[in-house]
């Protein structure tokens, strides 16, 4: 905790000048996640209970821990060894991120009510964790999605957002879907791409293209459920789909090449790769990434964790009722890998069996 202490001032001066961070910080204090002699991850106890119903939980940039803490209707934050620092009330939060200037961004609702008929919306919050003195609850929340200042549209009514993810320079990724996928334009499934203008806002440029609403297949948005980045200096992400789809965890790489830019698989399904097994997931619901590039996948219908290597060859399975139920989220830091169990409302953390 004396590092995240002595580190946290450092970082939010950096940040208070509007500035991008240079990941160089983060790789120096980042241990690697595989070492010569790693075998399997082992449980740690205690256990960290008390939650309702927990969707996500991330390794935030400032080191500490945030909690989708679904039921409650809540954000946790806490310290590396589990201690509560503060909590923010926001109504169902389900995916959470951070970006690289402290900013938090979070799916979660609100309630609206358009011809005397209560709704309730899916929403895209960003939190100022700088601006609040780094305490979530104090913290300004402004939404991005439904925009502000152009009320609640039909499509709002029916689209849920399901993932975030945010690159090296502060541009970010919301998956969206939905039943309405007919239009070539702006079908509900669809991911959809946020940059910053000059001015520091975040604007959004539109949807991912080629990306298929309704594919069986490689780069689709069927069903999207996570969107998770690689904490380098690419726009590289890993994407989880829970709909009629083959391959349900997918890898895109940004290709530049003699016939222009664009969106590609990194690994194919005829590249051997276990990652891309046919049918190898039923509800995979989220992706981290260790420093190592090792890939971790919870499949929450199967109740189970799985660790693949950089090139998608599976490591290890973790799973079992004497471990977790329900694995909706998953972080990864200094060989601790953290899994939220939905059904039994707390944390479960593993630790490489080499450094007990």
């Amino acid at each position: 905790m004396k590092k995240l202490l002595l580190l946290l001032p450092a970082l939010l001066l950096f940040s208070g000048c509007g500035e991008k961070f240079d990941l160089s910080v983060f790789d120096s204090e980042k241990s690697s996640g595989n070492i010569a002699g790693d075998t399997v991850y082992v449980k740690l106890t205690p256990e960290w209970g008390g939650f309702n119903n927990p969707t996500d939980i991330i390794i935030g940039k400032d080191y500490f821990l945030y909690l989708a803490d679904t039921d409650n209707n809540r954000i946790v934050m806490l310290n590396q060894n589990g201690d509560i620092l503060s909590t923010r009330t926001i109504s169902k939060p389900t995916k959470i991120e951070q970006d690289y200037q402290l900013n938090l961004l979070v799916v979660a609702k609100f309630d609206t009510t358009i011809n005397n008929v209560t709704s309730s919306v899916d929403a895209v919050y960003k939190i100022n964790m700088l601006a609040g003195g780094h305490n979530v609850a104090n913290a300004p929340m402004a939404r991005v999605l439904p925009r502000p200042g152009r009320g609640v549209s039909s499509s709002d009514l029916r689209v849920n957002y399901t993932g975030v993810c945010v690159f090296y320079d502060n541009s970010f990724l919301v998956a969206r879907t939905g039943p309405n996928n007919t239009s070539v334009v702006d079908p509900d499934n669809s991911i959809l791409q946020f940059e910053k203008t000059a001015s520091g806002q975040d604007t959004l440029i539109g949807r991912l293209p080629a990306i298929n609403p309704t594919g069986t297949g490689i780069m689709s948005a069927n069903g999207l459920s996570s969107l998770t980045a690689f904490d380098k200096r690419n726009v590289d992400f890993i994407m989880t789909l829970r709909g009629d789809n083959s391959f349900r965890v997918q890898w895109l790489t940004w290709v530049v090449s003699s016939l222009g830019e664009q969106y590609e698989l990194k690994l194919s399904p005829e590249g051997g790769s276990d990652l891309m097994a046919i049918n190898g997931f039923k509800e995979p619901s989220d992706v981290t990434i260790d420093k190592s590039g090792n890939i971790y996948v919870a499949d929450i219908a199967k109740d189970t964790v799985y660790r693949y290597n950089q090139f998608g060859g599976i490591l290890q399975k973790i799973g079992g009722a004497d471990n977790f139920i329900k694995p909706a989220g998953l972080a990864h830091y200094d060989k601790v890998l953290y899994v939220v169990d939905k059904a039994n409302g707390k944390i479960v953390r593993f630790r490489l069996s080499t450094d007990t």
